[in-house]
């Protein structure tokens, strides 16, 4: 009998799409930007994305398969953390008063000469392509999204950080007047804006993605358009949307939410199903649109491409 040992990110062939429903669904992606372009072209829309043309991207074998079903576009647009837009999930009406374009990064701190790019001549700058990940939220549910970007990598190649960049500091928009989240009010004591870091090894690492585009298109703004962070083995909140700002810093940074509450989210975040909450196990996860539990994996699944990053480091909180 043949017995198929399992990659640390597949999961039962049971839960895989199907290999004809995954080509018919880039078939309808790639059909469906041709359409959206000859709209653009005859000013069916006030407000383009300049961006529009560069999508869908190739696909990258190496991460074409997350080992589960991509859940529902539908499903991820409408149903996330954005807090900048309030507590609830379902904030992408909310989200869509956030004005996308001009949008600058400022790249700055240990930087051999720090600068302010636009969106738009970043993505001149870098190679798109597509990756399908797994999305590990730290409230225990889960999601499968074909993201469309480049590499932090190519960033930090991009930005040529000196010896003394030892960590990549994220800041994203504060904007009180379209965002109510950031307004006075429930939320308008937080420490905005939102901030969140890595470590510099962390950044080089293949996985760790910035993402510009989701299902073939530009990103919806309720998922962080037009540029925001995605690390998949870390828990969500470490994937910080609506970045304006990349900074090489000497000393850790201080993300939103451990300034808020340290003894729950920390500065690693690795997915750990060995770890809990202190609220809740974080031993299986819910995944979206099935309603199915399913066992969380270590560094959700994507262990062989990171562990090695936390080598000597078993004295920190990892985990939380």
């Amino acid at each position: 009998m043949l017995i198929k040992k399992l990659k640390g990110w597949e999961l039962p062939e049971s839960l895989v799409t199907p290999e004809h429903m995954f080509l018919n669904r880039r078939k309808f992606m790639v059909a469906s930007a041709g359409a959206l372009a000859l709209l653009t072209a005859g000013g069916a829309r006030a407000e383009d994305d300049p961006s529009m043309g560069l999508y869908p991207a190739k696909l990258n074998a190496a991460f074409a398969d997350a080992g589960a079903p991509i859940t529902p576009e539908d499903i991820n647009k409408k149903y996330n953390n954005y807090y900048e837009f309030g507590t609830s999930k379902q904030i992408f009406e909310a989200a869509e008063a956030l004005p996308i374009r001009p949008w600058s990064i400022v790249i700055d701190g240990e930087v051999e000469a720090p600068m302010t790019l636009g969106i738009d001549d970043i993505l001149k700058r870098v190679q798109l392509e597509e990756r399908i990940y797994r999305h590990r939220c730290v409230e225990a549910w889960s999601m499968v999204v074909p993201w469309t970007g480049f590499t932090l990598k190519s960033l930090v190649e991009m930005a040529r950080p000196t010896a003394d960049a030892k960590y990549v500091r994220f800041e994203t928009f504060n904007l009180p007047d379209v965002a109510v989240g950031q307004q006075p009010g429930l939320l308008g004591s937080y420490p905005w804006p939102y901030i969140e870091g890595v470590t510099i090894e962390e950044a080089k690492n293949d996985l760790a993605l910035l993402v510009t585009g989701a299902y073939g298109k530009p990103l919806p703004k309720s998922m962080g358009s037009p540029i925001r962070l995605h690390l998949p083995w870390k828990y969500g909140f470490k994937s910080i949307k609506g970045i304006v700002k990349i900074s090489f810093v000497k000393e850790r940074p201080i993300g939103m939410w451990e300034a808020i509450q340290a003894s729950e989210y920390g500065f690693w975040a690795n997915v750990n199903p060995e770890v809990s909450h202190p609220r809740w196990s974080q031993a299986s996860e819910e995944v979206l649109g099935t309603g199915e539990r399913i066992p969380t994996k270590l560094f959700n699944g994507y262990s062989e491409f990171v562990a090695s990053l936390y080598t000597g480091l078993e004295a920190e909180a990892l985990y939380m």
